[in-house]
């Protein structure tokens, strides 16, 4: 990424310091308008595509060295990730399509920004929250979706929502057909039920703590969106949000107890939760 940025104009400081900074999915740029300050197509193609890359699983690209082409082609969440990134582009260039004129701009500005959201990297290229409400919203979902297992993204990932899928159509078809016995399967493997249990109970320790962050800072005052997106884009280590969080804002509005819970909750975000409930926890710290 460094070599093609060169390419690009880029200094090798400023290359150095992006690509770091994709790889790593966070979002970070010495430049106050991030990646929009170089406004060239050519750069932000190639931040895109490795934004997508390092959302990938990384025993995939093992397996790639091993020429093990077979595990990847059968990897259920590598396609779920792809299918998700491929069809929010397609219908956000489509939604924006009346703002930038052209299909290609249109393409440029929303492949960057859901390879960005979706990945939890959090570089901009474009103030998306002047977007239309359908093109928000599919960013805001992406920022639950997450980018996959074994990756540097953060999120629910893309593996765990599959597991959720596949455990809630099995549970329907339970109630249809008691008698029968049906096992979840990933990549024609049978998951545990314990693995089940453990993606069951990260769903509901993702969804509490989301809701009760957003009581808390919702004490200041502010909107719904700005506070339900300000939650998410700090619990899935994105960075920005939407309204007075969006891309050309930033998270000063508000006041030190919102702040300790959005510290709190960017911690347990990238420490998937569990670690940061058992060092809170009062077992923990009995002898």
């Amino acid at each position: 990424e460094v070599v093609f940025l060169l390419f690009g104009g880029m200094n090798l400081y400023d290359a150095l310091l992006h690509a770091f900074s994709t790889a790593g999915t966070g979002g970070f740029s010495n430049r106050a308008a991030s990646v929009s300050f170089y406004d060239s197509a050519y750069i932000d193609g190639v931040i895109t595509v490795f934004m997508i890359l390092f959302g990938i699983n990384f025993n995939l690209y093992f397996f790639i060295l091993l020429k093990d082409w077979k595990s990847i082609l059968k990897n259920e969440e590598l396609w779920a990730y792809l299918g998700i990134v491929g069809v929010s582009i397609t219908i956000i260039t489509g939604n924006i399509l009346k703002i930038y004129g052209t299909v290609a701009h249109a393409f440029r500005y929303a492949s960057f920004q859901v390879g960005s959201i979706i990945t939890t990297t959090g570089f901009a290229t474009a103030d998306y929250d002047q977007w239309p409400e359908l093109s928000k919203s599919i960013l805001l979902a992406l920022m639950f979706v997450g980018a996959c297992a074994g990756s540097t993204g953060g999120g629910f990932k893309c593996g765990r929502l599959l597991l959720v899928f596949k455990s809630l159509r099995r549970n329907i078809q339970k109630m249809l057909r008691p008698q029968r016995i049906q096992a979840v399967r990933s990549n024609k493997q049978v998951v545990s039920e314990k693995v089940l249990e453990n993606t069951n109970a990260y769903l509901a320790a993702y969804v509490l703590i989301i809701m009760f962050s957003l009581l808390v800072i919702s004490i200041d005052g502010f909107s719904v969106g700005t506070n339900f997106s300000a939650v998410l884009a700090c619990f899935n280590n994105i960075g920005p949000g939407l309204e007075l969080v969006g891309p050309t804002c930033n998270f000063s509005i508000y006041g030190p107890l919102a702040k300790i819970v959005l510290i709190f909750d960017m911690l347990a975000g990238r420490l998937e939760i569990f670690p940061i409930l058992i060092l809170l926890s009062r077992d923990t710290w009995r002898r």
